[in-house]
This record gives structure tokens, sequence and C-alpha cells, in this order.
């Protein structure tokens, strides 16, 4: 432990005695006059990334290029510095006899980190490397802290989240990440868009905490003198709109849940829902084959992927009943429960926790959770769920005691969620009245209400809809090949820290 504390101490001293240094450095700079701080533009006209791509276009041609110095070797009167714009790196070629005496002589005094403006003409090296010869250079901002691990990288990941700044400095591979991200939101918007859907936004504060299972994050507005909660999806505003005419929507909503944080929940996130009149949920199930396996292809270039060493054919998707997926997982067959009891007997023998008023379809989903979702590498449908868990979806015409609802599940992870939409206005009342309950008798003190406003909505009439939400950032995750939903939210919710 001594030697831990001696090597925490040792590293704090040289922490300490860099940064003093950069601020004597900056306190000189202004003693002469010169305050790296005040440059309020520089003309940019390239990019590294453009420039080794399109040498043959560049060669020869002066550009003007802004970035860091993230190297530098220096070899009296002339220099190569390793230079990282905000697109990637190239090789600078700095001669004092080109810049100028006096402005060499003040580069050399320059650090890792700080932001430069050059102008210069693009030629190879000897060796072959794509490199700017500098005519002019300036320094445009000061770092007055260092690079971690003296440049070569940040590796401890609560830092990389804390500080996702330093993160998309010295690795490169997080910008690719965020850039992709990027493109898959254009990419789903531009396909809804292609298919007649409008994107809208609904609102984030709401005046009342609904029945659903979730739990809000409470605040209060001060003017209005009510406490408002943070929602916790967006459906229920976007059917309102099914219900006004408008037939096909979408959101792409911040989502606030003040519950569990782990590797594939983060208290707040992004989703996407939308809702289509006239059709159901075979139609969204249609819309999610389709729209998942062009984002493979445009994304990763391939249907198939690979996700934590696992190989995902994005271009092939199972379908299958909760009944089917809990008699091929489990061997037990939903329907040879006669009663309410012979399923809770079943789940006895099979060493599945339920209820003690557990109903066939309670145990059904309990059984689904015990022994298929784990099954469920490759893209799967589920489909048909009881109506106890589903009190938005219409019920099955010819079984009432399922409804027309899907979930998908890739890598033993559910993705979304989707309904044939629930528009009786009675039944609606009823399952909202019958899930507030519940939720008092096991918190008494919870403030959750029935969304009456919703139900008057329905009675004006809803068409036949269907609907689908799904998480953006579990997605982000499978496409980018990532770890931890931290690894796609560019500033993931962190513990505060003591010091």
């Amino acid at each position: 432990m001594s030697d831990n504390n001696n090597i925490i101490a040792s590293e704090e001293q040289e922490l300490s005695e860099i940064l003093q240094i950069r601020r004597d450095k900056l306190s000189t700079m202004r003693e002469n006059g010169f305050d790296p701080f005040e440059k309020t533009k520089y003309e940019v006209d390239a990019s590294s990334v453009d420039i080794k791509a399109n040498f043959e276009k560049y060669e020869g041609k002066v550009v003007s290029i802004g970035g860091r110095i993230m190297s530098r070797r220096i070899m009296g009167k002339a220099s190569f510095v390793g230079f990282r714009d905000g697109d990637g790196d190239i090789q600078l070629y700095v001669r004092r006899d080109d810049v100028g005496e006096e402005n060499y002589a003040g580069f050399k005094k320059w650090d890792i980190g700080d932001i430069i403006g050059i102008k210069g003409f693009v030629f190879k090296t000897k060796t072959g490397e794509i490199s700017i010869h500098v005519q002019h250079i300036e320094l445009l901002a000061k770092s007055l802290l260092p690079l971690p691990e003296k440049f070569h990288g940040l590796k401890d990941t609560d830092t990389r989240y804390r500080q996702r700044y330093v993160d998309l400095i010295v690795n490169p591979e997080v910008r690719d990440t965020f850039i992709k991200r990027s493109q898959i939101l254009t990419e789903i918007r531009h396909y809804l868009d292609s298919k007649g859907y409008l994107e809208v936004d609904t609102p984030i504060l709401l005046p009342i905490e609904i029945g659903a299972s979730a739990r809000p994050f409470k605040t209060h507005h001060n003017t209005l003198d009510i406490d408002m909660y943070l929602r916790i999806e967006t459906e229920l505003y976007l059917k309102r709109l099914i219900v006004g005419g408008m037939h096909k929507v979408y959101e792409v909503g911040r989502i606030f849940r003040n519950e569990g944080m782990d590797t594939k929940h983060n208290p707040e996130f992004t989703t996407i829902e939308l809702y289509e009149a006239f059709t159901d949920f075979h139609g969204m199930m249609d819309l999610v084959e389709e729209l998942y396996t062009m984002l493979a292809e445009k994304i990763c270039g391939s249907k198939v992927i690979t996700y934590q060493g696992k190989e995902i054919d994005m271009g092939h998707w199972e379908r299958l009943t909760m009944v089917e997926a809990v008699k091929k997982y489990s061997g037990c067959d939903y329907n040879d429960w006669k009663t309410d009891e012979d399923a809770r007997k079943c789940a006895a023998e099979h060493h599945v926790e339920v209820p003690k008023d557990a109903t066939k379809g309670t145990v059904l989903v309990e059984f689904f959770d015990a022994f298929v979702e784990e099954n469920l590498i490759q893209p799967t449908f589920i489909y048909d769920y009881p109506v106890e868990n589903s009190p938005l979806a219409k019920r099955k015409p010819y079984d009432p005691a399922f409804t027309e609802r899907f979930e998908y599940f890739i890598n033993a992870t559910e993705f979304g969620n989707a309904f044939s939409e629930l528009n009786d206005p009675i039944d609606q009342k009823e399952r909202f009245e019958h899930q507030v309950a519940l939720k008092k008798a096991a918190d008494p003190n919870c403030n959750s209400e029935v969304d009456y406003d919703y139900v008057t909505a329905l009675e004006y009439g809803m068409p036949p809809t269907g609907g689908l939400g799904f998480g953006v950032d579990r997605l982000v995750m499978l496409l980018t090949d990532s770890a931890s939903i931290r690894d796609v939210l560019l500033f993931p919710t962190m513990k505060p820290l003591a010091d």
C-alpha cells in the first residue's frame, strides 16, 4: 500500500510541476505582448483526411488547417509534428528558414496539446508519408493541462466517461463511434421520411406521473407552482396526433427514468417511437426487419455483423409466438395449462418463481424470462404477449388472453417493442385504472395517475394503428460493437467524485 501511495504522490507532484510550467509559459507570453487566447477566427480550407485521400489533387498546393499538436520531434533547424485536426492525423514538417527564426523559437516552446493554425504545401517525404511543409504557423490556444498517459491514450474507463473531451482528443476510434451514431440517426430519419412519416416533438415535462411501471424524475414548476415529471416515454402524445389526423408520425426523443444503471441502462437515453394509422403490429414487424437490415448494410457494409465476438446475421429474422418460444426452449407448453393452478404448479416444478396468485399469462412471461431470452442471439421477433403485461396493446380478436404485441431480440437483449395499438377508450380506461391501482397497492406513497386526457382523445376515435418504439443507444452499441451504453453516450450519467 505504501508503494502505491508513493507512486500516486510522485505522479501528483509531476503533474503539479507540469501545470506550473505551462502557466508560467502563458504568463511569459502575455508579458511579451502575446495572448494565445486572443484569436477569434482562423481560415481553414482543407482537412487531414481529405488531403490523404486525395493526394494527387492536393500535391504541391498550399492548404490552411487548424488542429492540435499530438507529438513533436525537434531536430535543430527542422521539426516533424504529429498533428490532429477534426478529422484525423497528418504529419507537419516545420523549418526555421520557412517560418522565421523568431516564430521557430516560439514554436519550440509550445507544448503537446496546444492548438495551432498552419499554412503550407502538401508533399510526400522520402519515406512516402503524406505531409505538409509548413510556411506559416501560429498558436491559436494554449493547452494548460497535459494530455493523459504521456500522450499515448486514455485507458481508464471512468475517466474517459467523465472527461469525454479528453477521450475524444487521444482516442480517435471513440470519435468514429459517435460519427457512426450520427450517421445511424440520419439513415433512420431518411428511411422514415421516405415512407411518409412526419418527425414531431412532444412535451418532456408532464403534469402527471402516468401509471406505467418506470419510475420518473420529479421537478417543480415555480410559476405554475406544480410538481412536474420528466417523460418516461413519448407514446401517449404521439397517439394523440394519430387521433388528430396526423397518420404517420415519429419522434427521436430523449427519455428519463429514475432507475438502475448498468451496461445497458442509463437514466437518460434516446428512443424512437413511431405510429402509423391503418396498419398493425405485423406492419411494424416488416418495417423493423427492413430498417435494421438496411442499417447494417449502410453502417457496417454487410448484413452480417460482428458484435462482441458473435456473428449476427441482420438479414435473417426468426418469428415466434411467446408460446412457441417457451415450448421450444423450456419444453413446457402453455396449451397444456388448463387452469392458473396448472401453470403455477409447472412453474414450481421448473424452479421458476411466480406470485402466489399468478395467472397463466404471468407464468408464461416468467418462463420466457427464465428460459428463452438468453437463447435469442440471432434477430428474433417474439409476438403475441399475454394481456397481463401489455396494457396498451390491442387484444387478439380470436384469443383475448393475448395481445397483438411483439418485442425483438438480438444477442439476448431486447431492442424494441411494438403493438397493434389499443383504440377502445373503455378498455383503455379500465386497464389504466387497474395499472394505477396495482402500483399504489405496491407503493401507497406513489403519485401515479390515470391519463384521462388520453382516454378522452381515444373517445374522439383513433383508427387502427401500429406503433413501434426502440432504443437508439442499444442499436448504436450493436452497430459499433460497443460493450456498454456509456461507450455510445457522449456524456453518460456519472456519480460525482468526492473531491
